[in-house]
């Protein structure tokens, strides 16, 4: 506990009776005031400071309930423990229903008791010291994992635990343990620079060696679940990383239930026009530009680069034989949008599959560049959850995701690539035809450091096409930066601490797709 004592009031009609638990709190360091009724306690909030409240639910004059209820209109932050020898579930149900912190059982033990104030106002500290020893544990044993690491399938069980250490961390006392993990994935992140320089191209050559990339991701996991007997809703959230995800799953857990969650390969560039393209086309964008050069779009190209996305379904929907399958298709770009479509969700049960594209999170990635107070409400990995987590919980996309439940639809929840924090500014040269894309650049006659990019110079040997015969592709790793050297301090300090796309990182390339049933 604190060094500075804590300060208990307890409303109990025979708080006599209860002197043997006081004199044990007291002799714990607890200073304890006691009273007689729900008026009394009233009282004494008015003119002093409490810490916690212990209530009895069945006092004369005003009950328990009622003295919660007048306890949190006016302190709703102060935590309040009901006392009762009632076990009916009605009246338990309405005691949590007015936000109790504890529900107690008499006859009391000095543990229960002693047990129910940790809880409630030693929580932070006990979790916080667990978590750190529990890390300092595993720090050895992450460090061993990141020497040993060889697959695909390891990379994506290590950044699995390099999220779950984060978010336990974060909210850990000790911001030093968070800095040693945050500079190991940095660590992390160079070597896994290196294993896509060695292996990627190799998944192209012989697809069955490596992950699941984006292309092959409607065919392997998507199609399968699409039948006549349950409707489908496909929601891809944009720019969604794996560890926005675990933020939101317990909100979307409250109403479907997960069935299979796998974490798959976006392609190179992880950039919206590559890679979800790719996600509904079911090709490669080389292939998508040779098969559909009426659909494609170079980053050269003027015009959206994401306009045909529903024409790229409809293709790859008849090559697998699934044309006889009736589909809708909606692409979020906007509130309005997103209200509308909620209003018409009922329309999903009338179609086999119902696709929702959803861009917010891509649009407060880039707003985090752009916008000043996004640059403060977003101003760091924790930040940028906290701002996922609470559009989530109030967007038209949970609306329409619960009325989807409601109707019976199946739920498949991907994004198309992760983004991430930029800190390193690394100097490319490039003439005008050049991309724009701060994370990957492709032109001809591209100077740039090595050690900060993963460079093709064969772009059709990993499904990309070229611009030029003597075009190529230059991916930044890690969290590096492409800076031109013209105005380069401006447009260093511009964008460091921004959040981009396209490159080389765990949270860039490795990102999650969940297959739900709606809870009855």
């Amino acid at each position: 506990m604190t060094n500075r004592t804590i300060k208990i009031l307890w409303a109990d009609d025979e708080i006599d009776l209860l002197r043997p638990h006081i004199l044990f709190l007291e002799s714990k360091n607890y200073d304890v005031q006691g009273c007689q009724s729900g008026a009394d306690a009233i009282n004494w909030l008015e003119t002093n400071t409490y810490d916690i409240v212990f209530l009895d639910e069945n006092m004369p004059g005003l009950s328990g309930l009622e003295t919660l209820d007048q306890i949190k209109t006016k302190y709703p932050e102060l935590p309040v423990v009901m006392i009762t020898k009632n076990e009916e579930e009605s009246l338990m149900e309405e005691a949590i229903g007015q936000k109790i912190a504890d529900y107690l059982l008499k006859p009391l033990n000095p543990n229960q008791i002693l047990i129910s104030l940790k809880k409630n106002l030693d929580h932070s500290r006990l979790v916080s010291e667990q978590v750190t020893s529990r890390y300092q544990r595993a720090f050895r044993d992450i460090s061993m994992e990141m020497m040993n690491v060889k697959t695909h399938e390891d990379w994506i069980a290590l950044y699995q635990q390099f999220v779950y250490w984060e978010l336990e961390l974060e909210n850990s006392k000790d911001a030093t343990l968070l800095e040693i993990m945050q500079a190991q994935k940095t660590e992390a992140n160079l070597s896994f620079g290196k294993f896509i320089e060695n292996n990627y191209q190799g998944w192209f050559d012989l697809p069955e060696t490596g992950p699941i990339l984006s292309h092959q991701l409607f065919r392997k996991y998507i199609a399968p679940e699409i039948n006549k007997t349950q409707p489908t809703l496909l929601v891809v959230i944009d720019n969604l990383r794996y560890d926005q995800w675990r933020i939101i799953s317990p909100i979307l857990f409250q109403f479907y239930t997960n069935r299979k969650e796998i974490n798959y390969f976006s392609i190179l560039p992880t950039a919206t026009q590559y890679a979800r393209n790719a996600l509904f086309s079911g090709l490669t964008p080389l292939e998508m530009k040779r098969k559909h050069p009426d659909l494609w779009k170079d980053d050269i190209d003027e015009g959206g680069k994401n306009l045909f996305e529903a024409e790229f379904l409809n293709e790859q929907l008849k090559r697998l034989g699934l044309s006889d399958f009736s589909h809708s298709y909606h692409k979020i770009t906007n509130v309005k949008t997103a209200q509308k479509l909620a209003q018409q969700t009922s329309e999903f049960a009338n179609h086999d599959l119902n696709v929702v594209v959803y861009n917010f999170v891509d649009t407060l990635s880039h707003a985090k560049t752009e916008v000043e107070v996004i640059k403060e409400l977003a101003a760091d990995d924790k930040a940028y959850r906290s701002v996922t987590k609470s559009w989530f919980s109030n967007s038209p996309l949970l609306k329409i995701i619960r009325q989807a439940q409601h109707l019976g639809l199946k739920l498949i929840l991907t994004t198309d690539h992760g983004t991430i924090n930029v800190k390193h500014p690394s100097k490319l040269i490039g003439d005008r035809e050049t991309s724009i894309n701060l994370r990957y650049k492709t032109g001809r006659s591209l100077t740039y450091n090595d050690k900060d990019t993963y460079a093709s110079k064969e772009p059709e040997r990993i499904g990309l096409p070229s611009l030029t015969m003597n075009s190529s592709f230059v991916f930044a790793k890690s969290d590096a930066y492409f800076v031109y050297p013209n105005n380069y301090n401006y447009f260093v300090n511009y964008y460091r601490n921004s959040f981009q796309h396209g490159g080389v990182s765990l949270e860039e390339m490795i990102v999650p797709l969940i297959i739900c049933d709606p809870k009855s």
